[in-house]
């Protein structure tokens, strides 16, 4: 099946006009896709606290792995990636171009140094914004609620990814995927922003919460006059 003139599996979990969904290890399609297609992969993978997930031991040593093995072909596939990987992952990740965060001044969780009051997302590839001679943006964004939400037991913040997909992509239209997909907030965003997305996750059940979210998530003005063309 040709989706955005990507080759992609003909055997998607969901699919509309705007998101397609695979239910599968990103390991397996991601090969598929052809070199920096891409324009934005923004994801949350696992952190290596130990989160219980059905089909993935969350470990240290695990996670080390799950990096060496996908890191490769995320930076592949895109033209930038955004990446939150938790402060203490910081260091097992390939050296980013830049480190942007969110930050909650009343903190976000404990850590050995205190309370932990700011995200890192690792940036790789040039700052869409400048690259098109559109002017620089802010690197950080400040949030003062923390994210609570029973989709996922880590799940993020809809107004801090709505900030990060358009912080990666400029125009709308433009593709972004999500490897690690989890519940789906990516898919929220970028239908909230105008953005296509393609997100692959390997659990089913939240395959479902995610295409649910798809189905409930009203697409802007803007977004539905430019598919009426």
């Amino acid at each position: 099946m040709n989706w955005n003139n990507l080759e992609l599996p003909d055997n998607p979990y969901y699919q509309d006009d705007v998101v397609i969904i695979y239910n599968a290890d990103c390991r397996e399609i991601l090969p598929l896709i052809p070199d920096k297609s891409i324009d934005l992969v923004l994801t949350d993978p696992p952190y290596g606290n130990g989160t219980d997930y059905p089909t993935f031991v969350d470990s240290k040593e695990n996670l080390g792995k799950l990096i060496k093995e996908t890191m490769p072909l995320i930076l592949q596939v895109s033209q930038r990636v955004l990446i939150t990987c938790g402060v203490g992952n910081l260091w097992l990740y390939p050296p980013p171009s830049w480190v942007l965060s969110w930050t909650v001044p009343a903190g976000i969780g404990s850590g050995p140094w205190g309370f932990c009051c700011w995200q890192p997302v690792l940036a790789y590839g040039k700052d869409p914004y400048l690259s098109s001679g559109a002017g620089r943006r802010p690197d950080t964004l400040v949030k003062y609620e923390k994210v609570s939400s029973n989709l996922h037991p880590c799940a993020k913040p809809i107004d801090v990814w709505k900030w990060l997909v358009v912080r990666g992509s400029v125009n709308s239209g433009e593709t972004i995927l999500d490897p690690f997909l989890g519940s789906g907030t990516t898919v929220e965003a970028c239908k909230a922003v105008n953005r296509k997305c393609i997100g692959i996750e390997i659990e089913e059940k939240y395959c479902e919460i995610a295409a649910k979210r798809c189905c409930q998530t009203v697409m802007n003005f803007d977004t539905l006059k430019e598919r009426r063309r």
